[in-house]
């Protein structure tokens, strides 16, 4: 029996996986008196499950826009392939992904008026990682940077050349960077059954990785990605990730009393970080 668990995706047939995520603003966003410009978004439905991180390009200025929209478009979009009957690992699939993700976020430009390319680069770039399972098939994919781990797999995307990576709503442009709208990959396609844990991350959760064995301003070690997934508390309280990004990320003053001054240690995720991690559901836990 399962207890205590924030988000449960029931895949059918006694198959069930347990989310959580969370998301952080960066240090160096914090001191510029930016925003959060990360998103995320998961859903499960009809045996199937859609999990995924977006990252706002840092050059937009109201980048969160397109990242918080993009999450949820993007989420729906996959269930709604996989629902149709979409084969995960089909090019014909992400490719319908793509369009129709992009058609609302086309209107809502368009809808905003002035040129389109100035409101796509203000609100709408944002990179996309993410996660699908349905039936006995599941696929990490991506458009842009950040991190995925498949257990022990670790798969950093990234970086760009002159640190630009892909956007999906390059495609809404008449003539995208490099000349083609980006599509998405899919850098993994495995059996679900498969599927014992999963990260997904911006790339500000490539900060989180290699800050493992630091310590956490004011105490603590930061400790392995791992510990995110296999820690109970981290399923049982939907706010649990986020509270532990935060702790990783304070600030913290100490006074010097022989030198009569304070000293500050600043947090280790310079850039916004977002994760989700999935876990195969643990059915004896009472």
């Amino acid at each position: 029996m399962l207890r205590d668990v924030a988000f449960l995706a029931d895949m059918g047939g006694g198959s069930a996986f347990e989310v959580a995520g969370g998301t952080v603003t960066g240090t160096d966003h914090l001191a510029a008196g930016r925003p959060n410009q990360d998103a995320y978004a998961f859903r499960a439905e009809g045996g199937a499950l859609a999990a995924v991180v977006c990252d706002g390009c840092g050059s937009g200025a109201r980048s969160e826009v397109g990242a918080a929209l993009g999450a949820r478009l993007v989420t729906e979009q996959v269930l709604g392939a996989l629902r149709r009957g979409g084969d995960i690992e089909s090019p014909e699939t992400w490719e319908d992904v793509r369009r129709g993700a992009l058609a609302p976020l086309r209107a809502a430009a368009i809808g905003m008026g002035g040129n389109l390319a100035e409101v796509v680069s203000t609100f709408f770039l944002f990179t996309v990682v993410g996660l699908a399972i349905s039936g006995d098939r599941a696929c990490a994919f991506s458009l842009g940077d950040g991190l995925i781990a498949l257990g022990d797999e670790l798969l950093r995307l990234g970086p760009f050349p002159r640190d630009e990576p892909p956007y999906l709503a390059y495609g809404l442009l008449d003539r995208p960077p490099g000349g083609e709208a980006p599509r998405f990959t899919v850098h993994r396609a495995f059996p679900s059954s498969a599927l014992r844990t999963a990260l997904l991350g911006t790339d500000g959760a490539i900060d989180l990785l290699e800050s493992s064995s630091r310590q956490i301003p004011g105490g603590g070690e930061v400790g392995p990605l791992s510990s995110l997934w296999e820690d109970d508390r981290y399923f049982r309280n939907p706010d649990a990730v986020r509270r532990r990004l935060a702790l990783i990320n304070r600030s913290v003053a100490r006074p010097v009393w022989k030198e009569e001054r304070m000293e500050r240690e600043a947090g280790l995720l310079r850039d916004d970080t977002t994760v989700i991690v999935v876990r195969r559901a643990q059915r004896a836990r009472d």
